[in-house]
């Protein structure tokens, strides 16, 4: 009986010194600062720092007197705090490219079928974290600012700080972006058999506590911002396990699951 020639391992000459993976790292990392420098310097052009704060600013504004103003309390709030924004839209704005950088360098540690699922969901996941901050910007920002400033008496002039307006934006850019990776999380736990879809469903009740939890430690203490943040998780869980279904289904099999698939067969 002739003995079946072993498969090529794909991961075979792809080990590399560990001082070329400090230099592979470095290079990574440059190219994550090229591309937020770039964004910087067109972004300082069009449409500016004060263009940037303006349009981050307009949720609170729209709930404040005509004539009122944020007001910039330290000493060098007026310098610091546009630029803030400006490197944190820049960042965001490349952020595709930062998380391509990410995937570059571990790229060569992947198998050929992981290659194949991680780049789209770098994608996906990209796409997901700019639609968490769009909600933020666009929906929960105005409700919020709506229910907080119905609670402020007539004889109180709210006119917040620049810098904690700034701060407070920012930590709920960073939880919606990173809430909606939801989806992402699920479909990864389901493709490593780390859990199955019938424990994930049976989770749901869990997490949709679980959501409700987070949403009162990461936002500010108002319903709005709450519920805001606890529905999308619940809803994208959801995506998360249909997705987990059909990327199942379609991901191609590793290399140990297909010779356990061969294996199988051949006993048959």
């Amino acid at each position: 009986m002739s003995e079946k020639p072993s498969r090529e391992d794909e991961m075979a000459g792809t080990e590399q010194p560990f001082v070329q993976h400090l230099m592979e790292l470095r290079d990574r990392l440059l190219y994550c600062i090229y591309g937020i420098a770039l964004a910087v310097a067109v972004l300082a052009i069009w449409p500016g720092p004060n263009g940037l704060i303006d349009f981050i600013a307009h949720p609170i504004k729209m709930h404040m007197p005509p004539d009122a103003k944020l007001i910039a309390v330290g000493v060098f709030s007026p310098f610091f705090v546009p630029l803030k924004v400006l490197m944190m839209v820049a960042v965001l704005a490349v952020l595709p490219w930062i998380m391509y950088q990410l995937w570059a360098f571990v790229a060569p540690g992947l198998y050929s079928h992981e290659k194949k699922f991680a780049l789209p969901l770098i994608i996906f996941g990209s796409f997901l974290a700019y639609v968490g901050i769009a909600f933020v910007q666009f929906f929960v920002l105005d409700k919020m600012f709506a229910f907080i400033q119905g609670f402020t008496p007539e004889s109180v002039a709210a006119t917040p700080d620049i810098a904690s307006y700034v701060e407070a934006i920012l930590s709920l850019y960073l939880a919606f972006g990173l809430a909606f990776q939801v989806p992402i999380v699920v479909m990864l736990l389901v493709r490593f058999g780390v859990v199955d879809i019938d424990k994930l469903k049976s989770f749901r009740g869990y997490f949709i506590v679980l959501s409700f939890v987070i949403a009162a430690v990461v936002t500010p203490p108002d319903v709005i911002s709450q519920l805001a943040l606890a529905i999308p998780m619940c809803v994208l869980y959801e995506v998360g396990i249909i997705g987990a279904r059909w990327f199942k289904k379609t991901a191609p099999l590793s290399e140990s699951e297909e010779e356990g698939k061969t294996s199988v067969d051949s006993h048959s």
